[in-house]
C-alpha cells in the first residue's frame, strides 16, 4: 500500500500533495509502468483521507499521461519514458526575493489625503473606472491638468494637447515613434542616464552636446545636425545647471531655424522653484510651435507615482494620432480619476506650496 505524509506544512492541499508524490514514484521507477494503482477506498482509508481526495489526484495523473483508468479494473501507471517530463523533477524550494525598503519620500506625500482621494473617487465613479482609458488618458485628467498648468504655471494648453503616459520613459518613446527613429537626437550631456537610453535603445542616432553653467553650449548647439533636441532648462541633472532666458530663447531660435526642428522641454523638478513666480517654461515662449513639453508626478508626488504628460504642439496632432494612437493607455484609470480629483480640489498645489515652503526653511539655516 502506498504511504505518503500528506499533512507537511510544504505539501499544499491533500489531493495535489497525494498526486505529487505518485507522480515522483512513477517518474523515479519506484511504480512500475502497468502497476495496479490501490483502489481509491482502499488507499483514502489507509491514508485517513476523504475518497473525493485521491479522486482528484488520481484525475490529475490521468490527465497528465502518468496513470490511466480501465474500466471495471482499476487504474494503471503509464510508461513515462526514460527521461521524466520536467514537471516531475524535484523542484527547488521557492526562494522570495527580499522585500523592498521603503525609500525616503523625500517630497513629504500626503499619504491620508491621497488615500482619501482614492477611496472618494471608488465610490462616486463606479462603472467609470473599469471602462477602457482613450489611447491619451481619461478627458477627466487632461482637462484637470490643462486647468492646473494655466493657474499655477500661466501655460495655455487645451486638453486636446495633454497625452498622459506612464512616466518619462514612455513619453520620450512617444516622441520617438512621432518624430521617426530616423532623426537625430541631441541631449545635454551629461545628463539623466535613461534619456540617452530610451532614445539609443529606440534605434536612433544621439548626439551628446556638453552642458554648461547656463545651458547647452552654444558653439555645440550651432554645429549639431541633430533634428531634435532634449533638454532640461529649469535644472540638468546631475548637473544642477538652469538656463537663463537668453539661453532659452536661444534654443527655440534653434528650432524655428529649419523646417522639422523641435525641442523636447524636459521640465523636471520645476514645481520646487524657491522664490517669486515659477520660471517661463520654453513652451509658453515659443511662438512657432516647436516645443513638446514633458513632466511626470513621480518626483512632485512620489516615485511610485507612474504618471506623466507632454503637451504637442497643434502641428504635431496629426502625427500622434498617426504613429501612436494605436495604442493602450497605461496609466490605471482609478488613478487618473484620482489625480484629476486631486489637482481639482487644490490639493496638490497645497502640497507644493508645503513642499517648497519646507525647502526654503532648510536652505535659510
Amino acid at each position: 500500500m502506498l504511504t505518503y505524509d500528506l499533512r507537511a506544512p510544504e505539501a499544499g492541499p491533500l489531493y495535489y500533495a497525494l498526486y505529487r508524490h505518485i507522480r515522483e514514484d512513477i517518474a523515479a521507477g519506484t511504480l512500475a509502468a502497468g502497476q495496479r494503482l490501490p483502489s481509491k477506498r482502499s488507499l483514502a482509508e489507509h491514508l485517513g483521507v476523504s475518497l473525493v481526495t485521491v479522486e482528484a489526484a488520481y484525475q490529475m495523473l490521468i490527465d497528465e499521461g502518468y496513470a490511466t483508468s480501465r474500466e471495471r479494473s482499476g487504474y494503471f501507471v503509464l510508461a513515462v519514458g526514460a527521461e521524466a517530463p520536467a514537471g516531475a523533477r524535484q523542484q527547488e524550494p521557492l526562494r522570495p526575493l527580499p522585500e523592498e525598503a521603503p525609500a525616503p519620500a523625500g517630497t513629504d506625500f500626503p499619504y491620508s489625503l491621497w488615500f482619501k482621494t482614492l477611496r472618494r473617487v471608488i465610490s462616486d465613479q463606479g462603472q467609470r473606472l473599469v471602462s477602457r482609458s482613450p489611447n491619451a488618458g481619461c478627458a477627466v485628467l487632461r482637462n484637470a491638468i490643462a486647468r492646473y498648468l494655466l493657474r499655477y504655471r500661466g501655460m495655455h494648453a487645451q486638453p486636446e494637447q495633454i497625452v498622459v503616459g506612464s512616466g518619462s520613459e514612455q513619453l520620450y518613446e512617444f516622441v520617438v515613434r512621432m518624430l521617426g527613429r530616423e532623426a537625430v537626437y541631441a541631449i545635454e550631456w551629461p545628463s539623466y542616464r535613461q534619456i540617452e537610453a530610451v532614445y539609443r535603445g529606440a534605434g536612433t542616432r544621439v548626439e551628446r552636446l556638453p552642458l554648461g553653467r547656463s545651458g547647452v553650449d552654444s558653439a555645440a548647439l550651432a554645429d549639431t545636425q541633430a533634428d531634435v533636441l532634449h533638454v532640461t532648462p529649469f535644472h540638468s541633472w546631475p548637473t544642477g545647471a538652469t538656463a537663463p532666458a537668453a539661453k532659452r530663447y536661444e534654443y527655440l531660435q534653434w528650432a524655428a531655424a529649419r523646417p522639422g526642428r523641435y525641442v523636447v522641454e524636459d521640465d523636471f523638478d520645476s514645481e520646487f522653484f524657491l522664490s517669486g513666480k515659477p520660471p517661463e517654461s520654453l513652451y509658453s515662449m515659443d511662438e512657432h510651435g516647436r516645443v513638446i513639453y514633458l513632466n511626470t508626478f513621480s518626483k512632485s508626488l512620489a516615485p511610485s507615482m507612474r504618471m506623466g504628460y507632454m503637451i504637442l504642439p497643434p502641428s504635431l496632432l496629426d502625427a500622434y494620432r498617426d504613429r501612436v494612437g494605436m495604442y493602450s493607455c497605461s496609466v490605471p484609470v482609478l488613478e487618473q480619476y484620482a489625480l484629476a480629483a486631486f489637482l481639482d480640489e487644490g490639493h496638490f498645489e497645497r502640497h507644493l506650496n508645503r513642499v517648497r515652503r519646507r525647502m526654503r526653511e532648510k536652505d535659510d539655516k
